[in-house]
């Protein structure tokens, strides 16, 4: 099952923040100039997810007018409104009708620096119905505390100082959690995740990352600094064909897709790690005619799904369709994007606000070090075998986690 919607509780008054929210709802309020829950969107987008949900109470009118009907990076972003406050549980019973069978859910307040995929292996069993993400290593006595027992959420822990991970308010959900909702207003936080808990019915995955809560305002001024620097980080860039698929003659369809070894979970790892993970890929078969850009995009789009299976993603594939001898007119010319020129890593620098300190190239062929080389990145060169193994032994496991307390 692949997951497609992510839903976005929008709906609090932000009490804590005085007169900042008294006319705005809190995540839309300016963060590094620009409002706090289009870094959220971003998340939701880089992760491949292709609906938004914004589930809007109070000054629901701007949620509306600053969001209904947008597109960003292939998300769909559409907004329901709560006539009367319903809870966060209620808010949900309220949209039931338009909630996919399993969806991802996060608090429109809070970021939490974490590889959302990593929750989606757990699909292939049915014995949960939320997974939680839990933050490791957030310091001080605002938030309650998780104990796990296993893979299981056993009980939820009073306010305090602690070693235990906490709630960081992202889940994937299965549409079944409507049935425990039966009056509103009702808090998932109170009403719904503690009785599910001691049936055994949740799932808690802990990690480390950057946990933003702007709900107060000492966390509303950090959040200033972090979530800018959160989204500057180093990237590893890949060679498609030889790298993370064998290198089989212009693959253009799924069914010629042979993953290399270790490629789902080198990519896994390096998304746990905190790199932007870029597919950067000469396709000469375009302008040679055996296919065309549809195919090619058709293609990522189904490995992506098989990545997120996986709890990996790619995020974002670079092709370059040109060649200078190809038969196709429009394809047919010189260009820096088609490695050895560096075009395509220098696109994605300047679009993904990449630091290039610490960013590499894995490829299999020279022309790939060249490129990396003229990019003024570090270069690998895979020779085959498993990529994770080749990955451990020479990327370091670099977590983004600069502001996390």
């Amino acid at each position: 099952m692949t997951v497609r919607q992510v839903v976005c509780l929008v709906g609090g008054l932000g009490t804590r923040l005085g007169p900042l929210t008294r006319n705005m709802p809190k995540p839309l309020l300016e963060v590094g100039g620009r409002p706090f829950l289009d870094y959220l969107i971003d998340e939701a987008a880089r992760f491949g997810l292709q609906r938004l949900l914004l589930l809007a109470g109070h000054s629901a009118g701007e949620v509306v007018r600053h969001y209904a009907g947008r597109v960003v990076g292939g998300l769909s972003i559409d907004v329901i409104v709560e006539q009367s406050p319903l809870g966060t549980a209620g808010a949900l019973a309220n949209a039931a009708a338009a909630l996919d069978p399993v969806f991802f859910l996060t608090n429109g307040d809070s970021f939490f620096g974490f590889n959302w995929l990593a929750l989606v292996p757990a699909l292939e069993r049915d014995d949960w119905t939320m997974h939680l993400a839990l933050a490791r290593g957030v310091g001080g006595g605002r938030y309650g505390r998780v104990e796990t027992r296993e893979d299981r959420v056993s009980r939820f822990l009073p306010k305090a100082e602690s070693e235990l991970p906490i709630n960081a308010g992202i889940y994937l959900v299965r549409r079944r959690i409507l049935d425990r909702i039966q009056s509103v207003p009702c808090s998932l936080e109170n009403d719904v995740l503690p009785p599910l808990a001691s049936e055994g019915q949740l799932l808690g995955l802990a990690a480390e990352g950057t946990f933003i809560d702007i709900g107060v305002p000492d966390d509303f001024a950090r959040s200033q600094h972090a979530m800018p620097a959160f989204t500057r980080r180093p990237a590893a860039f890949l060679d498609r064909d030889g790298v993370i698929n064998h290198d089989d003659n212009y693959v253009h369809r799924p069914e010629q897709i042979r993953w290399i070894d270790g490629a789902r979970e080198a990519i896994r790892w390096l998304n746990d790690a905190g790199y932007y993970v870029f597919a950067v890929t000469n396709q000469a078969g375009v302008a040679r005619g055996y296919y065309g850009e549809d195919d090619v995009k058709s293609l990522h789009g189904w490995m992506q799904g098989e990545l997120q299976r996986a709890g990996a993603h790619i995020d974002c594939f670079e092709y370059c369709p040109y060649h200078p001898e190809g038969v196709v007119e429009r394809y047919r010319r010189v260009s820096e994007m088609r490695k050895p020129g560096p075009g395509m890593i220098l696109k994605l620098q300047k679009e993904w606000n990449v630091e290039m300190d610490g960013s590499f190239m894995i490829g299999d062929r020279d022309i790939d070090m060249q490129a990396a080389a003229a990019a003024g990145i570090a270069g690998h060169q895979f020779p085959g075998g498993n990529l994770l193994d080749f990955v451990r032994m020479r990327v370091p496991a670099k977590r983004r986690n600069p502001s996390s307390r």
